[in-house]
C-alpha cells in the first residue's frame, strides 16, 4: 500500500433506513479517507449513526448511496466471497464485548483469522502466541474465555483483530465495557500495536479524552463529519 493512498476510503457515503413507507435518513454525502498508520476517532452523540457508518466502512452493511474503498479496492464491486476475503486479510474488527468463541481457548480463537486465511494450524498457532504474549497473555493461552478477566478477554480480542497484520483496525467502543484503569490499559496497548505494525485505526468512542490522544478526532453531527481541536475535546 502506497503512503499517499488512503487504507480506508468513503466517497459521498449514504444510509436510509427503510420500514414501509417511512425513510429515516442516517448520513448523506459522507466523505472519510484514512491514511496509512493513521488513528482516527469518531466521537458524536448516540443515535448520531456512528457505529452504523463503522459497519459500512467495514463492509459489514451496505450503503444505500456512494463507495467504500479498502486497500484501493471498491467493496461494492466484489462478491460476498471476495468481500469476506478481504476483510479478512485487510482489516480488524473489536467491539465493546470481546466476541471471542467460548467453546475455544485464546490462542484458538486467535489463530481463526490466521486460519481462514489459508495457512496450516502450525503456522497460525506460531504467529497467535507471538501475539498474545505481546498482549501480556503468554501465561493463559489455554483458557477459554470464560477462564479470562474482562480486560484479558479484550486483549486476546485485540490480539485476534491485529494477527493478521491488517491495513486497518476498525473500534467500536472496544473499552466501553471495562474499568477505566483496565481500560486505559487496554486502550494504550492498541495504539501501541498499531504503531508497531504500522496499522491504522478507526475509533468510535464515546470518551474525548481517549479520542484526544489520536491523530484526529472527527465529530459525526447531523449527517456529517466535522473536525474537533484538542481544546474543544478539552472542554
Amino acid at each position: 500500500m502506497q503512503k499517499d493512498v488512503a487504507v480506508l476510503r468513503a466517497d459521498a457515503l449514504g444510509k436510509t433506513y427503510a420500514e414501509g413507507r417511512m425513510r429515516t435518513p442516517v448520513f448523506d454525502g459522507l466523505d472519510l479517507a484514512v491514511m496509512p498508520g493513521q488513528t482516527v476517532a469518531i466521537v458524536g452523540a448516540s443515535g448520531a449513526g456512528k457505529s452504523t457508518l463503522l459497519h459500512l466502512l467495514g463492509g459489514l452493511d451496505t450503503p444505500t448511496s456512494g463507495e467504500v474503498y479498502v486497500s484501493g479496492q471498491r467493496m461494492s464491486s466484489l462478491s460476498d466471497a471476495a468481500r469476506g476475503r478481504l476483510r479478512n486479510q485487510s482489516l480488524g474488527f473489536v467491539y465493546q464485548f470481546h466476541h471471542l468463541l467460548p467453546e475455544f481457548t485464546a490462542l484458538e480463537n486467535v489463530m481463526m483469522p490466521v486460519m481462514l486465511g489459508g495457512a496450516d494450524a502450525q503456522a497460525a498457532s506460531h504467529k497467535a502466541k507471538a501475539l498474545l504474549e505481546s498482549v501480556g497473555l503468554g501465561h493463559r493461552l489455554e483458557h477459554k474465555p470464560g477462564e479470562l478477566s474482562g480486560g484479558e478477554r479484550q486483549r486476546a480480542a485485540v490480539a485476534r483483530a491485529l494477527v493478521n497484520k491488517p491495513a486497518c483496525l476498525l473500534g467500536d467502543e472496544p473499552t466501553g465495557n471495562l474499568d477505566e484503569k483496565t481500560a486505559a490499559v487496554v486502550f494504550d496497548l492498541m495504539l501501541e500495536l498499531n504503531r508497531a505494525q504500522g496499522t491504522s485505526l478507526v475509533l468510535v468512542t464515546h470518551d474525548r479524552r481517549l479520542a484526544a490522544k489520536l491523530d484526529r478526532t472527527l465529530e459525526l453531527r447531523s449527517g456529517r463529519l466535522y473536525p474537533l481541536e484538542r481544546a474543544e475535546l478539552a472542554g
